[in-house]
């Protein structure tokens, strides 16, 4: 699991089935968690809002994380950090 900061969001109108209905939000990856700062589209079912720090699952773990199995899904927020912003300092 990582940690990162949500800084954006996705839409997109056009998109596999399985992703219908499903909110997108650009993470920063906090660069002590080996992110080295870098962002990565996470598909957010928890209803994170931009500004907040989130958990990241990533691979198999994210599609298993958001009962989306069969889903295209690469990372996922699973959860909001309630304080983590020693994460992100750099």
């Amino acid at each position: 699991m990582l940690v990162g900061k949500v800084v954006g969001s996705v839409v997109s109108t056009r998109k596999s089935e399985k992703l219908v209905g499903n909110k997108f939000m650009v993470v920063e990856l906090a660069e002590q968690m080996g992110g080295s700062g870098n962002q990565l589209v996470a598909i957010d079912n928890i209803g994170a809002g931009i500004g907040e720090f989130v958990l990241v699952a990533t691979g198999s773990a994210a599609r298993v994380g958001c009962d989306l199995a069969d889903a295209p899904i690469d990372a996922a927020i699973v959860g909001i950090i309630d304080d983590g912003r020693q994460w992100m300092q750099k």
